[in-house]
């Protein structure tokens, strides 16, 4: 995969060559006699020495709370080397769900970088208002890990040739082998260019570009006309459609070449729903990118099992651990289960108040000591899925950015309730919201999800039931919405 990559890398390079040596005008050559044997008194753009991208560039990346941070980055350097530079200077997990984002804030744009997309060359398309954004998307590689979400029957031309429903690998296969001829098709609605109308018209994707009909859904070669090519542009969400391009629905994206364009330029498309446009943007990058992309999915994968083999083994006497019980004069082994499982949550409970002590008094301004219920309500806001006051259309864009997948989660501040809280999650690329209560029971206050039957002490507690427990939630809280200061 990585001699693969480096190929892609290379080739990236060759084509920027040829495109900068082919601008060039014919230069005289002051020294006939050194020329080839035909003895050419001109040096064309194509006999000059080869001029690689080298040096070092300086890129400037902005996090969602619009603060920025300059870094000096190698021509060569890719988008996956530049993220995980960020993950390491601000600290953060490494969980290979970061991503760079192309952000044109004038044309309401944006994308995502592929991993193996080279920083300099994108940066080198973009305008003075345009700037990269560093930021989570958890939905980057989801059709890998679940194919027919993407694509249903009725979108896939091959699909329905074959009268039933294709194995995940197969369908794979048929998307990344660059023989095959699989067709995305559908209605979608068209901005004309350099006008405000809309149309909606039945459209093809294949790998040779992007078509619609001129006649219904009829597929022949007739009646079909290009819209797009997928070569030389790349696949942006807009973030304004309503408000920029007065289109019908919310979830419009566009095909922008790849330069420096205007807005008249851009070829605006529109679905009737959020899902209808995750499965044309993802197949729009799996037919211009292929198998590079798969590998790109793979690598970290691939750096995580290398890791595992090179770990260091338990000893026997760590896999004899037992739980011991040390609030007496001497000390005692705990036998049981529960009681042992009881003493481990105290204890975490214990190192975390103690940790939230040390790290937050002075910046939260709380006083010290202080009471326990005091600390249980307000421990929560150090955690990366705690947003504080932030609105609930604020909420729904957070988990828009980073991907609406399943299990995809932050908690907020109730706006209705001052002393209520709210878990934001998204399901089926839907974003629901529940309430969490306060409650008392013996003078000692609780967080509940469910009325009372199911209490915590404090909202950490909570989210790490449910991470491990449906309960009554629709799925399991699997990744925390996160925003990064650079």
């Amino acid at each position: 995969f990585y001699v693969t990559l480096n190929k892609q890398v290379s080739r990236l390079q060759e084509e920027e060559l040829q495109l900068r040596t082919s601008s060039l005008p014919a230069i005289p050559n002051p020294f006939p006699e050194l020329c080839s044997p035909a003895n050419s008194p001109v040096l064309n753009p194509g006999s000059l020495p080869p001029c690689q991208p080298s040096g070092t560039y300086i890129i400037k990346i902005f996090s969602e709370d619009g603060m920025g941070k300059v870094v000096e980055i190698p021509a060569d350097m890719t988008a996956r080397d530049l993220c995980q530079l960020l993950v390491y200077k601000s600290h953060c997990v490494d969980d290979n769900s970061w991503a760079l984002v192309e952000h044109h804030p004038l044309l309401g744009l944006e994308r995502c970088l592929e991993d193996h997309e080279l920083v300099v060359q994108v940066q080198a398309s973009m305008t003075s208002e345009s700037r990269f954004l560093f930021r989570k998307n958890y939905a980057k590689y989801e059709f890998f890990r679940n194919p027919l979400n993407f694509f249903p029957e009725h979108m896939v031309a091959w699909c329905q040739e074959t009268n039933g429903s294709i194995p995940p690998s197969q369908l794979l296969q048929n998307f990344l082998n660059s023989s095959s001829c699989p067709e995305i098709q559908g209605f979608l609605y068209v901005k004309e260019m350099g006008r405000k109308s809309w149309k909606k018209l039945f459209v093809f994707l294949r790998r040779s570009g992007l078509y619609f009909s001129t006649k219904g859904t009829s597929k022949e070669p007739r009646h079909l006309q290009l819209l797009a090519d997928l070569e030389d542009s790349n696949i942006f969400t807009v973030t304004a459609g309503k408000k920029l391009h007065s289109a019908p629905t919310d979830y419009e994206f566009c095909i922008k070449p790849n330069k420096r364009t205007e807005l008249k330029e851009l070829r605006m498309l529109c679905t009737e729903d959020e899902q209808s446009r995750t499965s044309w943007i993802t197949a729009f990058r799996l037919f211009k990118y292929g198998i590079v992309l798969y590998q790109n999915y793979k690598i970290p994968q691939q750096r995580k099992t290398l890791l595992s083999h090179f770990s260091t083994p338990r000893s026997v006497s760590e896999n004899s651990l037992v739980a011991m019980d040390f609030s007496g004069r001497i000390g005692r082994v705990i036998d049981n289960p529960v009681e042992a499982q009881s003493a481990a949550m105290e204890e975490g409970n214990a190192w975390r108040v103690s940790l939230f002590l040390q790290q937050n008094i002075s910046t939260l301004k709380i006083p010290s000591p202080l009471h326990p219920s005091l600390l249980s309500s307000v421990i929560h806001r150090t955690q990366l899925w705690f947003h504080g006051r932030i609105t609930r259309e604020e909420s729904h864009r957070m988990i828009h950015q980073q991907g609406q997948v399943d299990g995809l989660f932050l908690l907020r501040d109730s706006q209705s309730n001052p002393k209520a809280f709210v878990l934001t999650l998204c399901h089926h690329q839907k974003i629901k919201h529940f309430q969490i209560l306060l409650c008392e029971e013996d003078g000692q206050i609780f967080f509940s999800l469910d009325e009372g039957s199911t209490k915590f002490t404090d909202l950490i507690q909570l989210v790490e039931f449910y991470q491990l427990n449906r309960g009554v939630l629709p799925c399991k809280l699997k990744h925390p919405c996160t925003l990064v200061a650079l």
